[in-house]
């Protein structure tokens, strides 16, 4: 075990969505206790044509291993019926990844801690910088108010929502 970190994941869903991410910030919180959360966007899928994705970002503190935690989220993902050999850019169910893990920088295997969709993805870095405005990037060394100020996201529109008032049939 090591010591308490802060960390962000992101989540994201295109399958259910409305009802996914219910069920994930219902299990994370379980699983970690009091969340952070951004506001939640609605999102066209990128590279693949799909339906829309609903994308938003969570804090919170752990004491798990950074491969620990990844092991959570997957299982996660997987109760909530992700199925994994569909490529990269497909339709999910589910989608937890950790943005950030305390200031570290892990790279190995599958696990790519500060993670690049932060700064190529509006849907990943415009809720992280509503939530952790005054936050380092921890390669970057910069603000993600900064960091998002300054991100060009033409051709990435989004728009937020009200996850209490939505419905899986609601776009």
């Amino acid at each position: 075990m090591t010591s308490a970190v802060q960390v962000f994941v992101s989540i994201g869903s295109n399958l259910r969505p409305v009802s996914n991410v219910r069920a994930s910030l219902a299990a994370l919180h379980e699983e970690f206790g009091p969340l952070q959360v951004s506001p939640v966007y609605r999102s066209r899928a990128i590279g693949f044509a799909g339906e829309d994705f609903l994308n938003l970002v969570v804090g919170f503190t752990t004491t798990l291993s950074a491969d620990e935690l990844s092991a959570r989220l997957q299982r996660l993902e997987s109760e909530q019926g992700r199925v994994r050999d569909q490529g990269k850019f497909s339709a999910r169910t589910l989608d937890l990844d950790i943005l950030v893990y305390g200031d570290q920088r892990i790279r190995r295997g599958r696990l790519e801690i500060p993670r690049d969709e932060i700064t190529r993805y509006a849907f990943v870095l415009r809720p992280l910088a509503e939530l952790a405005p005054d936050a380092l990037h921890p390669v970057l060394q910069r603000r993600y108010r900064d960091l998002w100020q300054e991100f060009d996201a033409t051709g990435q529109p989004m728009r937020a929502i009200e996850l209490e008032e939505a419905d899986d049939d609601a776009r």
